[in-house]
């Protein structure tokens, strides 16, 4: 019998060499994912970086077996405001509101009781300091903005300005919140026997807590008169109808007025006051900016407010 005849297949020819690709999009919806959970806030701050790796050596056509890597980092803000529904602590709700920022107030009073489309985006409680449950206050916060203070007598001042915000430090230390902001006040150049009122040594106890426990990160503003509209009992005070012009005329001035700068008191009339706005969006700056510590100024208030601005 003649031996059957021996069927050889020709070889495959060889595929091209494929160039390296970037990330396609099918790719990347069918590939496996790292990454961090999904932001519970809009995102003008969020933080986001991405990477793709592809193992172009053994690629095929059909992309079935290429490895994708991907690793997101991803960093939102939320932040609670203490006295967030009053003049200062409203402001910094809306300007954080407009920002993106996830917001919650804690006040005294809750919620505000006028209607401005901002307010239903801000998630009010109503609540004091002194008995709050931070584990339910704090949780998730990237931040606390404290407005807390006020007069009275010097018991008073010193348990609403001092003794409030020691308490509200010492809470976000041990609940693990990376920031604290303090709006404090400006000393106004007084003598010092002058500072010893409940009202400043409240305000400065508070600040020495703020930088203690949080010496990299700690932020305390010192603005002046703060003018602005101001909403009482559904009355509106234009307190910006006295301070725009004084702060306009006070700069327009001061490079006269600066040699008396050093004059016991002389702040008291020559500190220009600080729009509502200005303190508001300082205070964003302090939230969104890590190299953003400290104890700031007037000024200072004033150029970090349009940092954020731009």
């Amino acid at each position: 019998m003649a031996p059957s005849p021996l069927l050889v297949r020709p070889p495959a020819l060889a595929s091209p060499p494929l160039s390296p690709r970037r990330c396609p999009s099918a790719l990347v919806a069918a590939a496996s994912v790292r990454t961090a959970p999904a932001p519970t806030a809009r995102a003008p701050f969020s933080r986001h970086r991405t990477k793709c790796r592809f193992a172009a050596s053994d690629a095929r056509e059909d992309f079935s077996s290429t490895p994708i890597d991907i690793v997101a980092d991803v960093k939102t803000e939320k932040i609670v405001v203490l006295g967030g529904s009053g003049f200062v602590g409203s402001a910094i709700c809306k300007a954080a509101v407009s920002k993106g920022i996830e917001v919650v107030s804690l006040s005294r009073s809750g919620r505000p009781s006028y209607s401005d489309p901002w307010v239903d985006q801000v998630n009010w409680l109503a609540g004091d300091v002194f008995y709050a449950r931070w584990d339910e206050v704090l949780v998730g916060a990237t931040a606390v903005v404290s407005t807390l203070g006020g007069f009275g007598n010097e018991e008073q001042m010193k348990r609403i300005n001092g003794e409030a915000n020691v308490i509200a430090v010492d809470a976000a230390k041990q609940y693990g919140v990376p920031k604290f902001i303090l709006i404090s006040v400006h000393d106004y150049n007084l003598p010092s026997f002058l500072l010893t009122s409940g009202y400043f040594t409240g305000k400065r106890k508070a600040e020495s807590e703020v930088l203690s426990k949080y010496p990299a990160s700690g932020v305390v503003l010192r603005p002046g008169f703060i003018y602005g509209k101001r909403k009482v009992n559904g009355f509106e005070i234009p307190l910006d109808a006295i301070g725009q012009p004084l702060e306009k005329l006070l700069s327009s001035v001061e490079n006269f007025t600066k040699p008396l700068s050093s004059l016991p008191a002389s702040d008291l009339v020559l500190a220009p006051p600080v729009s509502v706005d200005d303190v508001a969006y300082a205070v964003i700056n302090g939230i969104v900016d890590d190299s953003f510590f400290g104890v700031f100024t007037i000024e200072q208030i004033k150029e970090a407010a349009a940092n954020v601005r731009v």
